[in-house]
């Protein structure tokens, strides 16, 4: 039987997780490839945490193990530390080089750890920062910060670059696409750093 290729991707509720599952669900489709997935949200509205389970040839539920994610690509920095033992020993972490206070975090008052602290915590996977929000701007939107980390993990993705960027192209809004075309290839350029062996895109 072939082995699945697990992805969760998680980070805040108004990131575009949503988005980014359904242009990996249809990279799948253009490849003629099963895939199964799934949302949970922690809070149905922005600044919530929100999951999502992406299943690539597999035959069971979408729902992906502690331990069993081959990628992980993050939206945040306290959301990749949070769901961190979802990962293969071996597994890859793509984040997004940025920390976003949840609600629930501002609404305790509970201390928030800086950069530095986190990224220690990160050391035992392989680990792939990049700067979504600044390469976003430089794409022509900071909403388009989903589809520059789409690119950065493409190169630890089983995808054609192209298919990727195909579905990226038919579920954007049409008036985006050329914004999301630049995300996209600023993202694969930066997480071509991090496949050549350096930690920072």
């Amino acid at each position: 039987m072939t082995r699945s290729f697990d992805i969760l991707m998680v980070g805040i509720g108004g990131q575009g997780i949503i988005l980014a599952s359904n242009i990996l669900g249809e990279a799948c489709l253009i490849e003629r490839r099963s895939v199964r997935g799934a949302e949970t949200h922690g809070m149905a509205q922005r600044g919530g945490s929100v999951e999502g389970h992406i299943r690539i040839d597999g035959k069971f539920g979408p729902l992906i193990a502690p331990g069993t994610a081959h990628l992980m690509i993050a939206f945040d920095m306290l959301e990749a530390l949070r769901y961190a033992h979802f990962l293969l020993p071996d597994g890859h972490m793509v984040v997004n080089s940025h920390i976003v206070i949840p609600t629930s975090v501002f609404i305790q008052g509970a201390a928030i750890p800086d950069k530095e602290a986190v990224r220690e915590r990160l050391e035992g996977w392989p680990l792939c920062l990049v700067d979504a929000d600044v390469l976003a701007a430089e794409a022509g939107s900071p909403l388009s910060q989903n589809v520059v980390m789409i690119g950065a993990a493409s190169w630890f993705m089983p995808f054609a670059p192209s298919s990727l960027l195909t579905a990226v192209e038919r579920l954007v809004p049409k008036k985006t696409v050329a914004i999301n075309r630049n995300a996209f290839e600023l993202g694969r350029a930066a997480g071509e750093k991090c496949k050549e062996g350096s930690r920072n895109a």
